[in-house]
C-alpha cells in the first residue's frame, strides 16, 4: 500500500470513528480482533472495562478488518490505536512489521500474577522480547462422571494422569459396567484433529509437523489404538461432548472448554474437571490464546500500560469469563459466588497451563487455504490406524508425504513445539 493512500485511509478511520462519537481525543483506543460480536462488545464496554479508571473506546472487529486498520495507521504514520487485543497468530502477523513494542518491563510488573509460562513464552513471539501479555484463553481439557471415579487406577492423580493410566481406567470402568464409557468428539463437525495436533503427538513425541513419522510417533498412535478400544463406538457421530455427557453415554470425554461448559454448569455435582493426558515428552495441551500489545509510537503508550494491568487482574479476568466464556491468563483465586460449573472449568485450565509437565502446542499458522487439507492427514491418519487397523508405519509414511507437500506449498514455517525452521516446515 502507497503511503498516501494508507494515509488516507487511517485518516478516514479515524474521521469515522470520531464522527460516530465512539471516541474523543481524550480517549485511550483499544483495537481488538476478539470480542467482536454486538453482545461481547456491549459486556466489554458495561461491564468489564465499567470500573476502570479512565476513558477506553473499544472498537473491536474481525481480524482481517483490524489488521486492515492497523497497518493503515501504522503505514500512514497516522496513529490512532494505543492497544491492540488479538490471537496469537494474528499478533504474529504484526510483530515482523515494526507496529508493536516491546514490553519487557511491563512483564517483569506484571510476573506476580502467576501467568503460566507456556503463554508468557508465546508472547515473545519468537523474538527476545515480549510482545504481548496473555489477555484471555480456551483451551480443551476432560471432564468426568464422578461415577467412574472409583475405577481410578490405584495412586493415580486426576490433574496429573497419564495416557496410560486414562486407559488402564477405561478398562477398569468398561470391566466394571460392560459398556465403553470413554469418548472424543470424532463426529463430522467435532474437534478430534485438535486432540491430535495439540494433546497426543506433542505428548509422545515433543512436535506435531516434524516428528510425524518419527518412531515416537508410531508409539502415540499404536498406544491410542490400544485406548480406543475402551471408547464407545458413537465417538464418530459425537460433535459436542456435553451432549454426551449429560446422557450419560461418555462417562470420561475429551473436548474444548466450550462444548464442555454446558453439562458442567447444568449438572456441577455431577462432574470433575481435569487436565488432558501427559505422555513420555509431557503433558501436551493447546492453548488459544488472545494477548494484549502496545501499539509502537502509541498515542497513549501509559494509558495503553494501566488498561493492560486492569484487564490481567484476577478480578477482572474472572469477570471476563463470566461474561464472554473467556478463562483467565493468570492464577486467579476464584470467588465463592462464582457459579459451580465455571468455576471447574477455570480450574481445569489453570491445571492445565500451570502444570509442571505443560507442553503448549500452538494452532496451526501459516497454512492459509492449505488449513483443511492440514487437518485432514490427521484424520486420515486416524482412521486408517486406530479405526481400520492399518500398519502404523506405512500409514504415517503415506501421510507424512501428503503432510510435507501442503507444507511446501504453503511454505509454512514450523510452529511451537517443533523447533523453528528457515523455510517451510520439515517433516521428519
Amino acid at each position: 500500500m502507497k503511503r498516501r493512500t494508507a494515509l488516507r485511509l487511517s485518516a478516514a478511520l479515524l474521521a469515522a470513528t470520531l464522527a460516530t462519537g465512539e471516541a474523543c481525543a481524550a480517549d485511550l483506543v483499544f483495537t481488538s480482533g476478539a470480542l467482536a460480536p454486538v453482545q461481547e462488545a456491549q459486556k466489554m464496554r458495561t461491564i468489564i472495562l465499567k470500573d476502570y479508571i479512565g476513558t477506553v473506546s473499544f472498537l473491536p472487529d474481525e481480524p482481517p478488518a483490524m489488521l486492515t486498520r492497523l497497518r493503515a495507521e501504522f503505514q500512514g504514520n497516522a496513529r490512532v490505536s494505543s492497544v491492540v487485543g488479538a490471537n496469537d497468530g494474528d499478533l504474529a502477523v504484526l510483530a515482523p512489521t515494526g507496529a508493536l513494542a516491546p514490553i519487557d518491563d511491563l512483564a517483569a510488573q506484571l510476573a506476580g500474577r502467576g501467568f503460566a509460562p507456556d503463554l508468557m513464552a508465546m508472547g515473545k513471539l519468537g523474538t527476545e522480547h515480549q510482545m504481548y501479555i496473555p489477555w484471555m484463553q480456551a483451551t480443551y481439557f476432560m471432564v468426568a462422571n464422578k461415577k467412574a471415579l472409583p475405577y481410578l487406577p490405584a495412586g493415580a492423580d486426576l490433574n496429573a494422569l497419564t495416557f496410560e493410566q486414562l486407559r488402564a481406567w477405561g478398562e477398569a470402568v468398561q470391566k466394571a459396567t460392560g459398556k465403553r464409557l470413554v469418548g472424543f468428539p470424532a463426529g463430522p463437525n467435532g474437534l478430534m484433529h485438535r486432540f491430535f495436533q495439540g494433546f497426543l503427538l506433542p505428548s509422545y513425541t515433543g512436535g506435531v509437523v516434524s516428528t510425524f513419522k518419527s518412531a515416537d510417533a508410531e508409539k502415540a498412535w499404536t498406544e491410542f489404538a490400544a485406548l480406543w478400544k475402551t471408547v464407545t463406538p458413537n465417538s464418530t457421530s459425537i460433535n459436542f461432548m456435553q451432549e454426551s455427557l449429560l446422557s450419560d453415554d461418555v462417562w470420561i470425554g475429551f473436548d474444548h472448554v466450550a462444548r464442555l461448559l454446558g453439562a458442567l454448569e447444568k449438572r456441577p455435582d455431577d462432574f470433575v474437571a481435569f487436565p488432558a493426558p501427559a505422555g513420555p515428552k509431557g503433558r501436551g495441551w493447546m492453548p488459544v490464546v488472545v494477548g494484549l500489545s502496545i501499539l509502537k509510537d502509541a498515542p497513549d503508550p501509559a494509558g495503553a500500560r494501566a488498561l493492560i494491568s486492569y484487564l490481567t487482574q484476577d478480578t477482572t479476568q474472572l469477570i471476563t469469563a463470566r461474561e464472554v466464556g473467556f478463562f483467565p491468563t493468570v492464577r486467579a483465586t476464584l470467588p465463592p459466588d462464582l457459579s459451580p460449573g465455571l468455576k471447574m472449568a477455570v480450574s481445569a485450565i489453570q491445571n492445565t497451563g500451570g502444570a509442571k509437565d505443560s507442553l503448549a502446542a500452538m494452532l496451526p499458522s501459516g497454512l492459509g487455504a492449505k488449513g483443511g487439507e492440514f487437518n485432514k492427514v490427521f484424520l486420515d491418519t486416524f482412521q486408517r490406524v486406530v479405526l481400520r487397523g492399518e500398519p502404523v508405519h506405512e500409514v504415517l509414511a503415506r501421510q507424512g508425504e501428503t503432510l510435507q507437500r501442503i507444507m511446501t506449498d504453503a511454505n509454512a514455517p514450523c510452529w511451537k513445539p517443533d523447533p523453528a525452521s528457515s523455510g517451510a516446515c520439515q517433516v521428519k
